[in-house]
């Protein structure tokens, strides 16, 4: 790269950014005198204040890096997941949120446990954590391999010093310092999305028109193919995986349920689930056309031959950006994943505690728990860090599509376990643990038989077994292991006699609720 050194400006802005990130763990830290206090902050919070929480919550150096890369490389296909978000919920949250602040006190999956037993709520729990650490590793590590390469600095040495930061802000202030370090983050993500993206689409010859007809003509403008193969990465693949993947994560994801529990009303928590869905897919949007931008405007200027798609966009901050803006970039970029990654770190915490911790000790005091959810967040920061350190041993070249395989994979049929517990009154207990069973023998032989690895020169199959190999595309594995889960959970559940229910925990006696009160 031809400019690796940052200016003493840059430094110090990102240093400033820094030292305010630490300073929200500073400010709130009197706050955390309960368990309560550090996981939801007692209502404290304004509902557009959690409404950019979501926001920061779903967008980090994911979104930041690899969106612009995989606009470089291709065209809009992975955005189509995040397209169907608002076009799932809009119709379902306002039924979702009610619910879990009505029927949960802390951990999502209590939910899970009322309705279907414990079984149903560790396996809930522990994919959870699955995708927790995976999707926090690969932040990291997605963030360390950008500002080594724009700094020279080490990506252990990066990893280390974000992941400390990380800790630290989540040990002092909790779940209200994290929260408003998004809302700071939030402002800053668009700032510096805009900029860059004004900056590029002005260095093109011919502006706007020009980027769109030569995109256009390479392929990289449209959601295509649109073609139903469930083998191949197409519209339909993405757009199915979608509407499930918006179900599972604002439907049984702790990190955004835990929001809907810091609100001081249903219809706070309402409104800020909706500000938070319809700030994201533009965030979403903006990066991705970075991403297309940066082909355009490099198709009419030279590009190194060893800058590759995930490194395209810090190049462009790195070579055409004044100082100063440099700097304002990168710590954006930084605040981004340390928001990201101090709301999973919360969220951890309070899984831990709350689905495992006070299973194994029971009635200890309030500030005995405090303390073991301060442990927790120590631990699980120190293992995020070191699964960073083992993905900048592996690298990966579509950072994007592993983040989308591993969320199908630990998927693991959650949003069926939701899906039957909400709409069916049958379901029961022993029916559903029979289809989370039948979900992991699935998941385990679509894996298996679908994963190559390399060794020795070769490559194979981990599990080769001929015409029987799971062939389609890894993102069905996800929605495969629902539907797996709701047919065969149903199926089972009629062979068993029908529990009785707390109508509370159906739509159907949701509905009813409403309507006496009417």
């Amino acid at each position: 790269m031809d400019k690796p050194i940052l200016s003493i400006l840059d430094y110090g802005i990102i240093l400033f950014v820094l030292l305010i990130t630490l300073y929200f763990g500073l400010r709130y830290a009197k706050n955390q005198n309960s368990t309560e206090d550090y996981f939801s902050a007692k209502g404290r919070v304004p509902s557009w204040a959690i409404g950019m929480s979501l926001l920061a919550t779903l967008i980090s150096s994911v979104t930041f890096l690899g969106y612009p890369a995989e606009g470089f490389s291709n065209n809009w296909i992975l955005l189509v997941q995040g397209l169907m978000v608002p076009i799932v919920l809009l119709g379902t949250v306002w039924f979702i949120v009610p619910l879990y602040r009505k029927v949960i006190g802390l951990s999502t999956y209590e939910y899970f446990e009322k309705r279907f037993g414990s079984f149903a709520r560790y396996y809930s729990s522990i994919a959870f954590v699955l995708r927790q650490f995976s999707g926090m590793g690969t932040v990291l590590y997605l963030l360390a391999i950008a500002l080594q390469s724009m700094t020279g600095i080490n990506t252990y040495v990066i990893i280390l010093i974000v992941g400390s930061i990380i800790v630290v802000v989540n040990l002092l202030g909790g779940i209200e310092a994290v929260i408003w370090l998004d809302v700071f983050q939030g402002f800053m993500l668009f700032a510096s999305g805009i900029i860059c993206l004004l900056v590029i689409i002005f260095s093109i010859e011919g502006g706007f028109s020009e980027l769109w007809d030569v995109a256009s003509k390479n392929g990289r403008t449209g959601f295509g193919p649109y073609d139903v193969d469930f083998k191949r990465l197409t519209f339909v693949v993405m757009a199915i995986n979608g509407a499930f993947y918006a179900i599972q994560k604002y439907g049984t994801d702790q990190t955004v349920i835990q929001r809907y529990l810091t609100a001081k009303s249903d219809k706070s928590a309402i409104r800020a689930s909706l500000l938070g869905i319809l700030l994201t897919v533009p965030v979403w949007s903006l990066f991705m056309l970075i991403g297309t931008a940066l082909f355009v405007y490099y198709t009419q200027r030279p590009l190194p031959e060893n800058v590759g798609a995930n490194s395209v966009f810090p190049y462009f901050i790195m070579t055409e950006l004044p100082m100063g803006v440099v700097g304002f970039i990168l710590a954006a970029m930084i605040s981004a994943a340390i928001c990201s990654l101090s709301a999973d770190l919360n969220s951890l915490a309070a899984v831990g505690i709350e689905d495992y911790y006070k299973k194994a000790k029971p009635n200890l005091s309030d500030k005995k728990y405090l303390l073991a959810s301060r442990w927790v967040v120590g631990v699980a920061g120190i293992i995020s860090i070191l699964i960073g350190f083992i993905y900048v041993e592996l690298g990966s070249e579509s950072i994007l599509g592993v983040i989308f395989t591993l969320y199908a994979i630990f998927s693991g049929g959650i949003v069926g376990v939701f899906l039957l517990g909400i709409l069916s009154s049958r379901a029961n207990n022993q029916g559903v643990n029979i289809a989370i069973v039948v979900c992991i023998l699935f998941t385990a032989y679509a894996f298996l038989t679908s994963t190559e690895i390399t060794f020795a020169s070769k490559t194979f199959k981990i599990l080769d077994l001929g015409q029987f190999n799971f062939t389609h595309n890894k993102l069905m594995l996800g929605v495969y292991s629902h539907l797996i889960v709701i047919i065969v959970g149903y199926i089972a559940s009629l062979f068993y006699p029908k529990a009785e229910l707390d109508p509370n925990l159906t739509f159907k006696g949701w509905r009813n609720s409403i309507n006496k009160n009417k």
